[in-house]
This record gives structure tokens, C-alpha cells and sequence, in this order.
């Protein structure tokens, strides 16, 4: 994305990850690059009710799990909260601000190996790994 673009103006491809993206799977992509806080389903569907009145929540269900599937997004899970989702495809954790409830992209620091984190067996292959971190952050933070 070029800085003179924004994700509101952003052409969205007819096709990301071998899924064809259909409009209704356009407004709730280029809605998860708009909203970096990992909204749920139902925060995407009360977001788009503006751009695109006639769209249920069934249907957002159903863009999601496909974008999922086909991982163009990431689902991410907290306890036994409703599902949020990120558009951030990069390797990454979460931190979850306490204090505000709000969710944010945490980027591992350059040149960090996971497998150095962890005591694991010898030639052990991380398939996938999810990492919250949970507490307050300062009031001035820009993370």
C-alpha cells in the first residue's frame, strides 16, 4: 500500500489466496485493514451496516470462515471470548490491554528465534504458535 493510499481507497484484487473475493468478502477484508483492534464477527457486521445495509451476520460468518480457510485472515481466540480477526498475516503475538480491553499486534524483535523462548525436544517443528500477553499499558503508548 502506497502512502497516498488509504485502506478505504485501496483496490481490493479479485482473488487473494485462491479465494475469489466476492464484494461482500472485499468490505470485510478491507474492513480488517481499516480496524487494527481485531473486532469480532459481530463488530464487522455492525460496521458495515453503513457500506453495505442488506449484509447479515450469517454472511459475515461465512466471508470470515472462508478468509480464514483460505488464510487471508487469522482468527484469534482469548479464553472463552468470541472469536476476533486480524488481518496481519506477519508472525506476531497479542497483547491484551487489561485495563481497556483493547487488542494489539505485538511484533517479535528482529532476528529472535521462537525456538530459543522454549525448552523443546531436539529437531521439535512448531507448527503454530500463539502468544497473548496480557497486562496494562502505559497511558502514552503508541503500540
Amino acid at each position: 500500500m502506497s502512502k497516498a493510499s488509504s485502506p478505504s481507497t485501496l483496490s481490493i484484487p479479485n482473488e487473494i489466496g485462491g479465494v475469489r473475493m466476492t464484494k461482500q468478502r472485499k468490505e470485510v477484508y478491507r474492513l480488517l485493514l481499516e480496524k487494527k483492534d481485531h473486532p469480532t464477527a459481530h463488530d464487522i457486521f455492525i460496521s458495515l451496516q453503513e457500506r453495505m445495509p442488506s449484509i447479515s451476520l450469517a454472511t459475515v460468518y461465512n466471508c470470515l470462515e472462508t478468509l480464514v480457510e483460505h488464510e487471508v485472515l487469522q482468527q484469534v481466540n482469548f479464553d472463552r471470548e468470541p472469536s476476533r480477526y486480524c488481518a496481519n498475516l506477519k508472525e506476531h503475538g497479542h497483547f491484551l490491554d487489561e485495563k481497556t480491553g483493547k487488542i494489539q499486534d505485538v511484533a517479535f524483535k528482529k532476528d529472535v528465534n521462537i525456538k530459543d523462548l522454549f525448552d523443546l525436544p531436539e529437531d521439535t517443528i512448531i507448527e503454530n504458535l500463539d502468544i497473548t500477553i496480557r497486562g496494562i499499558l502505559p497511558n502514552n503508548s503508541t503500540h
